[in-house]
């Protein structure tokens, strides 16, 4: 279906300045060139997208030779980052599946999994190999029309979220398909198509095959975007969220799981208003978070066990254990982990309110993460409010009155005498 310009709400002025550049330059250059995708999709919704991809006839070196500032990427899937200062469009050439072809730019593993995804064809092979069919529309630069495949904007109008082709396969050819549904259907509040959700739950273990460093990209798109806790609640009800969260999904089955569960949906909720008021946010949280439960059960095994082993050293071994565990499902990069094992072992340390122990846990740089994981935990109820109230009350507190409170003075206790240093030798 192709709609003209008057009849869709698609506007260049609503577009990036630097994905038009590179719209006009591979038209002007002789070939097609079409915004494509989520940024299509999300534009004829009304959103903002900050992502714009360009799918084109152009092949990636040709797309190379025409822009200066671009390099070709990735082996799976080759294609072309056209940058501009700090934003990046990506270039794609058509694909085709390769099937009806003697090009052997496309390969599917035994498995069904696609190996490599760089057999190209015409726009129309293009859109019947993309996943979702609201995701098979482009915009074309050249009479400002959007074509639409596979019925994609009956499905937009309806809120449908529906495979393109037969739904176990395509699963098979990517199993992060399964996760994308659960994402798109948690960002954009639409139904996951019956005949795309049946066969999910039976098909999630796929996800386990999928490299660590590819889910935690899907985690960040899925937990950082402002739906994290639609994205979690999609994939409790697919099905996937235990194999993301192995640990996590097994404190939630427990004996304390509701528990864990108001802890977590709090967290979420937490993290998507932060996201809505512009501030800052950190995977190290959210995995801290997710995993605390986790740690201090294993915590909890590790002092039983090992005899004169305390409830810090338990934590730091817990933290470590879990976290590599962990990270063979989703590769949290070390500048993420070290420091949210830093935030979990911090927690005893809040129930210790005297001393000079307790006042310098304040200036601790983990000071804040660990505080606002300690006030989910009391606000689940696994630690005493008054434990949350007193450290609070405290932030506001002048110096002087905090020392006053912690029960030390300005001075520092038993000093010591200072050994005089040797003078430098002649």
């Amino acid at each position: 279906m192709i709609i003209p310009r008057a009849e869709h709400t698609v506007s260049r002025a609503e577009i990036s300045r630097n994905a038009v550049k590179v719209l006009y330059r591979l038209k002007d250059a002789g070939y097609q060139a079409f915004l494509v995708g989520g940024g299509v999709r999300d534009l004829l919704l009304g959103r903002h997208p900050k992502d714009f991809d360009i799918a084109t006839d152009a092949r990636p070196e040709e797309v190379r030779a025409l822009f200066s500032n671009s390099r070709l990427i990735g082996r799976r899937f080759r294609l072309a980052h056209v940058r501009f200062g700090r934003e990046i469009i990506e270039v794609a050439t058509f694909r085709s599946s390769g099937e009806d072809t003697e090009d052997d730019g496309h390969v599917v593993h035994e498995s069904g999994r696609i190996i490599s995804d760089n057999a190209y064809g015409s726009i129309e092979d293009d859109a019947w190999r993309r996943d979702f069919t609201i995701n098979a529309l482009y915009y074309n630069i050249a009479d400002y029309s959007v074509w639409a495949f596979a019925n994609g904007m009956e499905d937009l109008r309806n809120r449908k979220l529906r495979l393109i082709g037969d739904p176990e396969r395509r699963y098979r050819e990517d199993p992060v398909r399964m996760l994308r549904a659960a994402r798109f259907a948690a960002k954009l509040g639409f139904d996951v198509h019956p005949d795309a959700a049946a066969p999910i739950p039976a098909m999630a273990d796929l996800v386990d095959g999928v490299p660590a460093a590819r889910l935690f990209d899907e985690f960040l798109k899925m937990f950082q975007g402002g739906h994290a806790l639609s994205s979690y609640e999609q994939l409790r009800q697919l099905g996937l969220f235990e194999h993301l969260f192995p640990f996590t999904a097994e404190s939630l089955a427990g004996r304390e799981g509701d528990r864990v569960a108001q802890m977590i949906e709090a967290g979420l909720t937490n993290t998507d208003q932060r996201v809505r008021d512009g501030k800052p946010i950190t995977p190290m949280f959210l995995f801290g978070v997710f995993l605390w439960s986790s740690v201090a059960a294993r915590a909890g095994e590790l002092v039983d066990e090992i005899d004169g082993c305390s409830e810090t050293q338990a934590l730091i071994t817990a933290a470590a254990e879990i976290s590599s565990l962990q990270a063979q499902r989703i590769a949290l990069p070390r500048r993420f982990s070290f420091p949210m094992r830093e935030m979990l072992q911090l927690q005893p340390r809040f129930l210790q309110q005297r001393g000079r122990r307790a006042f310098n846990l304040m200036s601790h740089k983990r000071f804040r993460a660990a505080y606002d994981l300690m006030l989910l935990r009391a606000s689940a109820g696994e630690i005493d409010s008054e434990v949350a109230e007193f450290w609070t009350e405290i932030q506001e507190q002048a110096p002087q009155e905090q020392r006053e409170t912690f029960g030390i003075d300005g001075r520092r206790r038993n000093p010591g005498r200072r050994k005089r240093r040797p003078s430098a030798a002649p």
